[in-house]
């Protein structure tokens, strides 16, 4: 097959890599918000796929509060699914919707990537009141139709 090659970041590169990710993390919590006082409580939509992990807030309406992703936040290829990426989305969708004041939130998790529980436990260690969670990850009834038969 051959070898692989492994790669090793020196410390330069990691330190590098630190001050984009914080530069990001700024950014983010500076992005404009929406400043409506919305009552009651909201929704955190969570989708982690085995690529990118996406996370929304929502008032109980549907209206978009807030939202975050790796990608958003300068991960790129691999680490943008891993549970480190999950929990600065869920620090970053948490400073942008501090502004609103709603605290109390039902989780709607969707996807079957690495970061699920990452991005959970980050929002339950910020003070987040969760009233419910739910896992909507689609799940198919059936599924597709078999092969016919082989005949030799």
């Amino acid at each position: 097959m051959g070898k692989k090659k492994v790669i090793k970041q020196t410390s330069e590169e990691a330190i590098k890599e630190a001050e984009v990710l914080q530069a990001a993390m700024k950014k983010a919590e500076n992005s404009d918000v929406s400043v409506k006082r919305a009552p009651g409580q909201g929704r955190i939509y969570i989708v982690a796929s085995y690529n990118n992990i996406l996370m929304t807030a929502t008032d109980s309406q549907g209206n978009v509060l807030g939202w975050s992703s790796s990608g958003h936040l300068q991960f790129k290829g691999p680490k943008k699914a891993t549970p480190f990426a999950a929990a600065q989305v869920a620090e970053s969708l948490l400073q942008k919707i501090k502004k609103t004041g709603i605290m109390d939130f039902s989780v709607f998790i969707r996807g079957v990537g690495s970061g699920r529980e990452s991005a959970l436990r980050t929002l339950i260690a910020r003070g987040v009141n969760i009233f419910s969670i739910k896992d909507v990850t689609p799940i198919p009834h059936g599924g597709c139709r078999p092969a016919k038969v082989r005949r030799i």
